[in-house]
């Protein structure tokens, strides 16, 4: 078990190029699952494991990582929408699971925000994390955010060891891992490559099995790699086609 106990710079060239080759390609399923941003819709807070509700078996993806990598910014994003999930400097803001609906009811999946992990989070919300992960049926992939200027700690290389193995025991069939590096934007340009061939390193040493990571920047606009994460969930919810993708620099 996990215990959950803790101005912008230019995007550089290569990957402006490489977003829009992606944002080119987007495709007619993420544009009729994401194409109603007011009908995303909170439905939940569960604070316990007796209060995770029952959603009438809509797929379900969770995001978690390290207090204050912009998970609340990126989801928002995600759902197009500016303050669905509220955003804080301060950590630890999100201290239950809290579930949202994407689509117009009954909804086409649900996304789950958990709370961060780390030195401001606390092991009540390890535990509740990993009962969740380990016990929701619904469940499709979970989601590690990675913040591209800060890279990974130990902490974060436990909690992708610990995925990737329940991971490897259902061999893939129960639900799928990847990384998202998020806040790309906070990097200046000579450092993007380097860092993010680091991360992409770290995370596959931790966890083999885990799908290459996405890369992000959603705090400004426009945003950077927000599509290719909706159709990362598409994927994996079984509502769209497999895209994998590794950045590398021109």
């Amino acid at each position: 078990m996990i215990s959950f106990s803790t101005t912008s710079r230019g995007v550089s060239l290569g990957l402006r190029h490489a977003t829009r080759r992606h944002a080119s390609s987007s495709s007619s399923a993420t544009s009729k699952v994401f194409a109603d941003p007011k009908s995303a819709e909170f439905l939940a807070a569960a604070a316990s494991a007796s209060s995770i509700p029952r959603l009438h078996g809509l797929p379900e993806v969770i995001v978690t990582g390290r207090a204050n990598v912009g998970k609340s910014t990126l989801l928002n994003a995600v759902l197009g929408r500016r303050n669905l999930l509220n955003t804080s400097k301060k950590p630890g803001r999100t201290q239950t699971l809290n579930f949202y609906r994407v689509g117009p009811p009954p909804g086409h999946l649900i996304l789950v925000d958990a709370p961060g992990y780390g030195s401001r989070g606390r092991p009540e919300w390890g535990e509740l994390f990993d009962y969740y992960v380990q016990n929701r049926a619904e469940l499709r992939r979970v989601y590690i955010l990675f913040h591209a200027k800060h890279g990974l700690n130990e902490v974060d290389r436990m909690m992708l060891s610990s995925l990737d193995e329940q991971c490897q025991a259902s061999a893939g069939l129960k639900f799928t891992v990847q990384g998202i590096i998020t806040k790309v934007d906070t990097l200046r340009d000579n450092e993007i490559s380097k860092a993010i061939k680091s991360i992409q390193k770290d995370i596959f040493e931790a966890a083999p099995t885990c799908l290459p990571p996405i890369i992000t920047s959603a705090l400004e606009q426009p945003h950077y790699g927000v599509d290719q994460v909706r159709r990362s969930i598409l994927e994996a919810c079984g509502l769209g086609k497999a895209e994998a993708t590794v950045y590398r620099p021109p």
